[in-house]
Order: C-alpha cells, then structure tokens, then sequence
C-alpha cells in the first residue's frame, strides 16, 4: 500500500471535513491514479483549483500520483509559493462572463441576468446536460451540487457557498468582479433574452394605464416581448445592487 500527503490550502478547506482542514492528509491506495481523481475522492472538484504543486513542481490534472509524493493544492493559479514554471490547468476564461445555472439558483439566475450577464437557467436541467451545455457554450457553471462540478466535462464552474440569496450575487459578483462590467438592462430577467429599448407609443397597449402616465422609458426583451420601466421593481433592484457594491 503506498501512500501520498495533500495539503489543501485557503478556500479549498471548505470542501474538506473539519479534522482534515489545514492539515497534511496522508492518503494511501494501491491504484493507479491521476492527481485529479484523488483530489476529487477527498472531496475537492477540480473546478475549485488553480494550481497543483508536487514535490515543488508544477503539474496538470493528469498527473499520476507515486508513494511519498507531497502534494500542496491551491485555489488560485497565481498564488505565490515559488513553484516556477507553473502549469495552467485551464486555461484563462475567454472574455465577458456567462453562466449556467443548476435548478436551485434561481433566483441567482435573475439577479445576474438583472445586472446583464448572459445566463442560462431552467428548472428541469439534468446534471448532464448542465455540464454539456457549459463545455460546448464556454459557460461557468454555478451550482450547490459538487458532483456537477467534478464531471470531467466541466472547465469552468463554481460551488456556491451561500444558501442566502443576496449573499450568493455578493459571492458571485466578487469572484468574477462583475460590479465593474455589470450592464443593467441588457437581458430579460424571464428568459435571458436581449432587451432593446422601446417607445412608449409601441407598448401604451401592453401597459397599465397608471404605468402609462407615470414613466416615459420602456425597454423590451426580443425574446418573449415581456416590457420592463424602472417602476417600485426597479428601485428595489437598485436598492440591491448598492447594496451589494457597499458590502452590505
């Protein structure tokens, strides 16, 4: 039986239960393995790590683990620990953000969508297609499952911590630093279509008439028709993105 040493560092300790967190775990097994079905078996996925450090160099996920090898793990690929060259085990993501969402972030699906992020959400997705679809449309894939997330499919993706929906956009928005590209009223908040700005004249028919008098700004998603003012919804949109830009 051979056996190697893990050490998890920062966040990847979330994943890990309480005894092994910021600790060397001696792992043993009689297999031959890749670094990445290790990694995975003690419950971290592969989507949460941005660097692999084995006896002071850098490898890929598929690395094959040996007896007495010391392995550090990190989240992010730019830590600074010495290691030179490094490999990147993805590389970086291409351009604006877009998302894929699993059927209990819903409400997270809107609010991305609120701030203009291209995001896909159903509530009837099954775990395959989710990460199909996030592999062929280059889309990070968000969930609450780690299973989802250790699919080899899956390049970019993120375990959600929060189960508190404002804390979840707070979470989202810092780690991909959206509040700096965010674009309001750029996609519907229904079914992610592309809004475009609308005359009043055009939508006096599909409106209230207290709505009518009241604003003189519409937009109109292109997918679903669906006609968004900046009424008490709104304000209360607004109200929760200071919020989250104030850290509140």
């Amino acid at each position: 039986m051979d056996s190697a040493h893990f050490h998890f560092h920062d966040e990847l300790n979330f994943f890990l239960p309480r005894r092994q967190q910021d600790t060397t775990i001696e792992h043993e097994f009689s297999w031959r393995a890749s670094i990445k079905d290790m990694i995975e078996a003690l419950g971290v996925p592969h989507t949460e790590i941005g660097l692999l450090v084995v006896n002071g160099k850098s490898v890929s996920f598929d690395y094959i683990v040996s007896g007495d090898d010391r392995i550090e793990i990190y989240p992010r690929f730019d830590t600074p620990n010495g290691t030179a060259p490094k490999i990147r085990l993805r590389p970086p993501y291409p351009g604006r953000p877009r998302f894929i969402l699993d059927q209990h972030l819903g409400r997270l699906a809107a609010y991305l969508r609120m701030l203009g992020f291209d995001t896909l959400y159903r509530n009837d997705y099954h775990d395959e297609e989710l990460a199909q679809v996030s592999h062929d449309d280059t889309r990070i894939l968000l969930t609450r499952d780690v299973g989802l997330l250790k699919r080899s499919l899956v390049i970019y993706g993120y375990y959600v911590r929060s189960t508190h929906r404002q804390r979840q956009l707070e979470e989202i928005a810092t780690r991909y630093n959206l509040l700096t590209i965010s674009e309001p009223f750029k996609h519907c908040m229904k079914c992610n279509g592309l809004l475009e700005k609308a005359t009043k004249e055009t939508v006096l028919p599909h409106i209230p008439a207290g709505t009518a008098a009241r604003y003189d700004e519409f937009h109109r998603c292109l997918s679903c028709q669906r006609i968004y003012w900046k009424g008490a919804h709104y304000q209360r949109m607004q109200e929760l993105l200071d919020a989250v830009m104030n850290g509140h």
